[in-house]
């Protein structure tokens, strides 16, 4: 193992063990789990061969002496660790959101650049294969000048849904922490990375949800869902966090004269009658890719009623791991580069707690603005 890096992994469920494979793809060595339920934690550990587990974060910097820490958990749990594991030297790698808040993002941003630590953000559905594609096809002039972009999306998911982090802003819950942050990434990705401007209104259509317990793994929640709602006996959580936003945003791109115009539309508990789609629309055509976050296929629109179904090139998924799940495939691709780039190899750019921050300061705006403009006033009658 000499040479490796040493990968401290916080959270033991779905992205915890997404995380501990996506760092031994890359070549390094995970040496410990932390987590909060020592029952659950130890035998993920186990499951995971991974040697050190244990439910106390500090004490596991000390004995796991790690290279970097990996942030696993939902984003109200990020603050402390990232912090106590930068105090020491390490390099983090988040998942998104980066924290709860603007200013909890920006000490982290702020603490990253004085320890002189690498970091890296995971809103990493900017790796999907059709948005790759979508990217180089902008870039050599398919659509000519972009011009104004849109994404799409309905999810439909159960109001009943056990209360748990999702629900609660403070935790890091919230749509446009665990939806927007990965199309945002997109949208730059393809477009440019330079945010302009946002405004947008979010919506709370979920006011409670039931409070079950046993709930560890995010990806099984349903699985929890109470068969009565009606049972008198049921207990009741608040729910603060939105399940609905729209925004609108501009991008300044490298291949076009004026801002790119984005929109973004989501519905997490609505339902979706046509399908979830990213457009891109520029001035000689427009590209349309199916599904929330790029899955594809991919159509081209050249001429003024034709759209054709284009052929993903075999190397955007030969370059990538050989992984069916595409979040467990993004986490990957990532956490190379940051292997990579800590390793002093070549290695392309990737988002860091720089965007994990500004990322936040938007969706800040976003919850705290909610623009409406009072019609009353202008009333005829």
């Amino acid at each position: 193992m000499a040479g490796k890096q040493k990968v401290l992994i916080q959270g033991s469920g779905f992205a915890g063990q997404g995380h501990a494979d996506a760092f031994r793809r890359a070549g390094a060595e995970v040496v410990g789990m932390v987590s909060r339920t020592k029952d659950v934690v130890e035998k993920t550990a186990a499951i995971l061969d991974i040697p050190y587990a244990g439910t106390d974060w500090k004490e596991a910097l000390e004995a796991c002496q790690p290279d970097i820490v990996s942030l696993a958990t939902p984003g109200g749990a990020h603050f402390e660790a990232a912090m106590s594991a930068m105090d020491r030297g390490c390099h983090v790698y988040s998942d998104k959101p980066l924290t709860d808040s603007a200013e909890k993002a920006a000490l982290l941003y702020k603490k990253s650049v004085e320890c002189g630590v690498k970091t890296a953000y995971a809103a990493s559905y900017r790796y999907m294969p059709c948005v790759l594609f979508a990217k180089d096809l902008v870039a050599e002039g398919v659509i000519g000048e972009p011009r104004e972009a849109e994404s799409i999306s309905h999810f439909h998911l159960d109001p009943h849904i056990p209360l748990g982090w999702s629900h609660r802003i403070e935790q890091g819950g919230g749509r446009l922490n665990n939806n927007f942050t990965h199309l945002l990434s997109i949208m730059t990705h393809v477009l440019g990375e330079e945010i302009l401007s946002v405004s947008g209104e979010v919506r709370n259509d979920m006011k409670k949800a039931p409070v079950v317990k046993g709930v560890h793994n995010f990806t099984e929640r349903r699985n929890f869902i109470p068969d009565d709602i009606n049972d008198p006996s049921l207990e009741w959580g608040e729910v603060d966090a939105e399940w609905s936003y729209t925004v609108l945003a501009k991008i300044k791109s490298a291949m076009a004269n004026d801002p790119v115009s984005i929109m973004f539309r989501h519905g997490g508990l609505t339902p979706r009658f046509h399908e979830d789609h990213l457009v891109f629309y520029g001035s000689k055509g427009s590209l349309y890719i199916k599904g929330h976050y790029g899955h594809g296929p991919i159509y081209v629109q050249k001429g003024r009623d034709e759209w054709e179904e284009l052929s993903l090139p075999a190397s955007y998924k030969s370059a990538q791991p050989d992984i069916e799940d595409d979040t467990l495939r993004n986490w990957a691709i990532l956490a190379d580069l940051f292997v990579a780039d800590i390793e002093g190899r070549s290695t392309e750019s990737y988002q860091t707690f720089r965007e994990g921050w500004l990322y936040q300061e938007i969706i800040d705006i976003i919850r705290k603005e909610n623009h409406e403009t009072d019609l009353e006033k202008f009333s005829l009658s």
